[in-house]
């Protein structure tokens, strides 16, 4: 009997350690933003520019976000030419590709058989100062200030969970007469082993201003 109490403690402990390392190991840089408008789980957010670290992949978007991870994962933990670690930070995205109509910004989401998948570089770099990958399926870009369309939840981010929070922003969108000028962009803050109820997702859609 008190083998087993004391099997359930240990288990007790390793779910309650592995509950709170989730969190912990969250809480890393993210990029910088300004709340413009905040309407319960949704915000209208403006994001600073960024330089970013993206690889695109091609297939099924759940086995894309993992072979997208490793591969940038790759270059920040020193496959560079610099063999230099850079600090990871939050979140992961995840986004469609898209065509571009003639009549431009008015755009047609991909059919989702390719996804950029792409870490936010910490703001103290520039890209004149980030290693260079080595991988040549790993590109440095600069992206400019944009506002986004943001709605956050808990939980697993499953197909169905992200197509409901996108149909939610989708309505809030509408509701509001805004202009969605990008696909849905898939944003992750923890790593797999964060317990569902501390996990932080997010869809962003950007918007004109």
């Amino acid at each position: 009997m008190r083998k087993k109490n004391t099997l359930w403690i240990a288990v007790g402990v390793i779910l309650l350690g592995a509950a709170a390392w989730g969190p912990i190991v969250s809480n890393v840089e993210q990029p910088k933003y300004e709340t413009v408008e905040t309407a319960d789980k949704i915000e209208i957010r403006d994001y600073a520019p960024i330089i970013v670290a993206e690889t695109d992949v091609s297939g099924e978007r759940r086995t894309a976000i993992g072979e997208g991870f490793r591969t940038i994962a790759g270059y920040i933990f020193g496959n560079n030419l610099s063999s230099q670690k850079v600090p990871m930070t939050a979140p992961v995205t995840q986004q469609a590709s898209e065509k571009i109509a003639m009549t431009a910004p008015v755009t047609q989401q991909g059919d989702g058989e390719t996804w950029h998948v792409r870490f936010v570089m910490p703001a103290n770099y520039t890209m004149d100062t980030l290693p260079k990958p080595k991988n040549p399926a790993v590109k440095i870009k600069e992206i400019a200030a944009k506002r986004f369309a943001v709605i956050r939840f808990s939980g697993w981010a499953g197909e169905e969970s992200l197509k409901r929070r996108t149909d939610e922003l989708d309505a809030f969108i509408s509701a509001k007469n805004l202009h969605p000028v990008s696909a849905p962009t898939y944003a992750y803050y923890n790593p797999p082993w964060t317990l569902p109820f501390f996990r932080r997702n997010e869809v962003m859609i950007e918007i004109a201003r």
